[in-house]
């Protein structure tokens, strides 16, 4: 065969910039799934800021801001809601030098709300419990001739743990 008889191989280069646009935009999907939980799922990836969440709201539940499933009523162990407290500030402590911005930011001011609801809170339930109206075994109880106690105790906490 002659040079010119020669078959001619002729390269088709847009069918590989439609597979590189492909795999970068399969590749941004898949970080974005990763980034966003699915709807009532969790995420794939766990991180500081979940740390912080869950400490959180573990310390909330116990200071009554959620009610108790089964009862519907918001129950109270300081003790509890402390130590969950304590353990942020030994992940404010153990980390410092370690966290972006915003990590340090979140984690202290988490730790500042919690702190002060904490006070408040116990400073409340002390008040009630000056004034008759929780009872030994931490339930509260309306003072004589009122009506509900539960007025000068945020949330109208009640439970045990007090």
């Amino acid at each position: 065969m002659a040079d010119g008889d020669q078959p001619k191989i002729i390269v088709d280069d847009d069918w590989k910039s439609q597979a590189r646009a492909e795999k970068a935009k399969l590749a941004e999907e898949a970080k974005a799934q990763q980034a966003e939980p699915e709807a009532g799922g969790l995420p794939e990836k766990i991180g500081f800021i979940d740390l912080i969440r869950l400490l959180a709201t573990q310390a909330l539940m116990y200071m009554g801001a959620f009610p108790d499933p089964q009862t519907g009523k918001a129950m109270v162990a300081l003790d509890i809601a402390k130590m969950n407290i304590d353990l942020l500030g030994v992940v404010e402590e153990k980390s410092r030098g370690n966290l972006s911005d915003d990590e340090k930011k979140m984690l202290e001011g988490t730790l500042h709300e919690l702190r002060m609801q904490y006070v408040e809170i116990a400073r409340a339930i002390q008040k009630a419990a000056d004034e008759g109206r929780i009872g030994p075994d931490g339930t509260m109880r309306p003072p004589a001739g009122a009506g509900p106690a539960a007025g000068d105790i945020p949330g109208g906490i009640s439970g045990p743990g007090l």
